[in-house]
């Protein structure tokens, strides 16, 4: 049987640790973030914890294997097809891993699960730019048709316009194959009589005529006061 303060420790640690990894996929506004990953640990740890304080437990290893095939579950739900890419892997891993680190800090394992939690980190921040390098060398050889492209258009217009905006918007996609991912109306800070329009796109390949020619029709709009779009740089996760 574990002592009080013993088994509070190992329950900090695991909190502290499982939040440490989770704080990158918060700032980068992943669906796992702080408190998903520092709740993964936790439970792990307690467990483990549980089967440390369980008499004539001959091996609580056992509650961590189950702990393993368990938390997959958890990690399929973050995982997501959107068009022809896979988003939520590396979030999924993140979650294993989180899990992982409260274990190891539920068995009394501080300096490994503080390694493991900092390796973890430094995967998912130092190898992002050169997964992102490689990506971008492995699509020079692959036709643009084969990727996917997220295109934002900002639309600015008067507050009585904002429905006719996207009105036009989800017509003018109706007539394509592209995929509307999102549509967002907000006020202008600037200028209390105007609203910003969003609208991020997906498509297939690099469109930029297409969208050079959708600004120009939305720009004929006579409340229309301001039409830009441009590429979103990001990675599937």
């Amino acid at each position: 049987m574990l002592e009080w303060w013993e088994f509070a420790l190992r329950l900090g640690c695991a909190f502290a640790l499982g939040a440490l990894v989770g704080v990158e996929r918060q700032w980068r506004a992943r669906m796992a973030g702080l408190r998903t990953n520092a709740l993964v640990s936790v439970g792990s740890a307690l467990f483990v914890l549980l089967a440390a304080n369980t008499v004539d437990e001959v091996s609580p290893t056992r509650v961590a294997a189950q702990v393993v095939s368990g938390i997959g579950f958890l990690g399929a739900g973050v995982i997501l097809r959107d068009g022809i890419n896979i988003r939520g892997i590396n979030t999924a891993a993140t979650i294993w891993c989180a899990a992982a680190v409260g274990v190891l800090a539920g068995s009394g394992l501080y300096v490994g699960a503080a390694m493991g939690a900092v390796t973890v980190v430094g995967a998912n921040v130092l190898l992002r730019p050169v997964a992102r390098r490689l990506q971008k060398r492995s699509n020079a050889d692959i036709p643009d048709t084969d990727t996917d492209t997220v295109y934002r258009i900002r639309v600015v217009c008067t507050d009585s316009q904002d429905t006719h905006v996207r009105a036009l918007l989800l017509q003018a996609l109706s007539e394509t194959e592209y995929t509307l991912r999102s549509l967002d109306c907000r006020r202008s800070d600037g200028d209390e009589g105007s609203m910003i329009v969003y609208a991020d796109i997906i498509v297939s390949g690099h469109q930029d005529e297409v969208m050079e020619q959708l600004v120009r029709r939305l720009s004929l709009e006579p409340d229309v006061s301001s039409v830009r779009w441009r590429e979103l740089d990001e990675e599937p996760d």
